[in-house]
């Protein structure tokens, strides 16, 4: 009943779209700025605390973070579903776009200290929307966008909807574009959203295809004509060549080479110089609008300002506020008097 209920949810926020009315005003309703500030006024800080320490010693965990925020909020809403295990293995978190997310332990870490604080007070969702923020603003110490606090926590997690929703590294223009606004999101925050690439890694497989026997003519030389030459060479040199290897889901490569843990707009100085990495960041310049957008965003302050706006949006998705969902005591298991597994 509860993902019916979701679904739903979902539909009527498609239906309200397209008769104009502000979906991110509607999904955001309940969340607010500094919403613990009377119930448990020391969340963020303690929320902060914990996360800084461990980007500290893993500076690797601002883009698993940013990531996993991404990848909940795309999957029936901000509710930190992500984080949910499943004794069956179908819980979001299996699908094959998740397995290669980390920092649960962390969460976890972070969701211990304020049940210690402030027992069913913070909601694992609140905790995974700040530490994105807070993982990803350590470098500078200082917030780079605000949180609006107040989600709850659903009690739904499916590995068949991350398939779903989860905009593919493969996604044309036109299937991402379809996508984010399905999420209530519009083209500039597509685009905006995609400089999330400038920290990370990505995983050969994912875009191997774009590197050798391009259009299937059995030709090592045959790569997509969309990539720079020098940048397709670099990422031959460091994706092995043979079948097997292609298939390969542990061999990475810096999204951002030589600023892959710096969070700043050169992601858009590699696009705009046809050295994005997946065929959905090479997407970006197959539109005029997008491509102008690109353009723009190679600016450092226009990013910036455009990506605290934009994720302040994609945290808005699907959220559970007021009555519904629950705060979960434990972040990967839903309270049992609620538990749909």
């Amino acid at each position: 009943m509860a993902k019916g209920f979701a679904m739903a949810v979902v539909a009527i926020l498609l239906l309200l779209s397209c008769y104009g009315v502000d979906v991110a005003s509607v999904q955001a309703a309940g969340l607010k700025k500094g919403f613990y500030k009377k119930s448990c006024p020391q969340a963020e800080a303690i929320a902060q605390k914990v996360v800084w320490e461990r980007v500290a010693a893993n500076p690797e965990l601002a883009a698993k973070f940013l990531r996993m925020f991404f990848h909940d909020c795309f999957v029936m809403g901000c509710d930190a579903s992500v984080l949910l295990d499943s004794p069956t293995n179908t819980a979001e978190k299996n699908a094959a776009p998740n397995l290669s997310l980390a920092g649960f332990e962390v969460i976890d870490e972070v969701k211990a200290a304020l049940e210690e604080a402030c027992p069913g007070i913070v909601s694992c969702a609140d905790i995974v929307a700040l530490a994105a923020r807070d993982s990803v603003s350590f470098q500078y110490k200082k917030n780079l966008w605000e949180v609006e606090t107040g989600r709850r926590d659903g009690t739904v997690s499916s590995d068949q909807e991350a398939l779903r929703n989860i905009p593919a590294p493969t996604s044309t223009f036109d299937i991402l574009l379809s996508n984010f606004s399905s999420k209530g999101l519009g083209l500039e925050d597509l685009v905006v959203l995609s400089g999330g690439h400038t920290i990370g890694v990505g995983h050969c497989n994912l875009f191997s295809t774009r590197l050798f026997n391009f259009t299937g003519k059995d030709n090592p030389s045959d790569v997509d004509p969309s990539i720079n030459p020098p940048y397709a060479k670099f990422l031959q040199g460091q994706c092995r060549r043979n079948l097997q290897d292609l298939n390969d889901n542990t061999t990475v490569v810096p999204m951002d080479p030589g600023s892959s843990l710096s969070f700043d707009n050169h992601y858009f100085v590699n696009v705009k110089a046809h050295q994005g990495m997946f065929t959905s960041d090479a997407a970006l310049l197959t539109n005029d609008r997008s491509a102008n957008i690109v353009d723009k965003l190679q600016d450092s302050g226009v990013f910036f300002d455009s990506f605290k706006n934009s994720i302040k949006r994609m945290g808005q998705i699907g959220v559970l506020t007021g009555a519904n969902g629950q705060i979960r005591k434990k972040c990967n298991v839903v309270n049992s008097e609620t538990n749909t597994f």
